[in-house]
């Protein structure tokens, strides 16, 4: 496998550990900044400077010995940057065999709590959702044109090391907002990473949801974080008095359970992170390890 990677970001590099547990592979991958590209090499992959203003010089090339894609870039307002300026070398790349699109659950909208698969109807309540959805489509129309399986991994709220309640309780910013009957999805980095390994190999085609077992509420969340830590939860703050970003906010017009039982039967697939307890869990024995 020689695996591009456009955004080397936290889900994508979990994707490469999980990839390189399973034998040797030939990783390059896009970055934005000159130290991040050092990172990257100090890794094992291959640095690619592409800010997303212009093509980069030297990712045509890398594509062309390519059989793997994974795009894990935003798109904005103006479409998405990979394919503005590397949709033709995309569609050149002789030896590309597969395409994996990290998108998000936002593009469902509101399902007022109730549990949700794939072909609930996509209605996103916020311009960067609607971009992800015009962006599934266009590589939607790139998979055809190639003839090749592209996997539309809808992503809920991402966590795990680094990057969780317990950070937020540390510094300071976590908060119990508490809005009745809102519950959030989410699902452990590693869960992603090697469940899209496991797409890539086995080139899955198809849209699917990414989310955990048990959609929950998100001051249960913290409470449980905070117990675990041994230490005070912050106090319950009613969703009305919260101080929230208008972006921040727009997270809680979206209710919905969703459903990951498609990937679970398309790639035989059992979570290692059922839920956010064992999630928190292992982040524990990670950062104490």
């Amino acid at each position: 496998m020689n695996l591009f990677i456009f955004g080397a970001g936290y889900s994508a590099r979990a994707t490469v550990d999980a990839l390189r547990a399973g034998g040797e592979l030939e990783i390059s991958a896009t970055t934005r900044d000159l130290q991040k590209a050092q990172d990257l090499s100090g890794s094992g992959i291959t640095p690619h400077l592409f800010e997303g203003t212009e093509p980069s010089e030297t990712v045509g090339a890398a594509l062309a010995r390519a059989t793997h894609l994974l795009v894990s870039i935003a798109p904005g307002a103006n479409g998405d940057p990979t394919l503005l300026h590397h949709a033709r070398d995309i569609v050149a790349a002789p030896h590309l065999r597969w395409i994996g699109y990290y998108s998000t659950i936002g593009v469902y909208g509101d399902a007022q709590g109730a549990w949700i698969d794939e072909s609930a109807p996509t209605e996103p309540l916020s311009a960067r959702n609607r971009y992800r959805l015009d962006a599934e489509t266009a590589w939607r129309d790139v998979a055809a044109e190639k003839g090749i399986p592209l996997a539309i991994l809808r992503l809920a709220g991402i966590y795990g090391p680094d990057r969780s309640a317990f950070d937020k309780l540390r510094n300071g910013t976590a908060r119990r907002i508490v809005k009745p009957d809102q519950v959030f999805n989410r699902i452990h980095v590693h869960d992603i990473g090697a469940i899209t390994a496991t797409a890539a190999r086995a080139r899955l085609s198809g849209i699917f949801n990414l989310a955990d077992d048990e959609p929950a509420p998100p001051q249960d969340v913290i409470a449980h974080a905070a117990e675990l830590m041994g230490t005070e939860p912050p106090p319950e703050i009613a969703f009305e008095d919260a101080d929230l970003s208008p972006m921040a906010r727009t997270f809680y017009t979206g209710n919905r359970r969703v459903s990951n039982a498609k990937i679970k039967s398309a790639l035989g697939y059992t979570f290692r992170y059922p839920t956010y307890r064992e999630g928190h869990a292992a982040i524990l024995a990670w950062e104490n390890s």
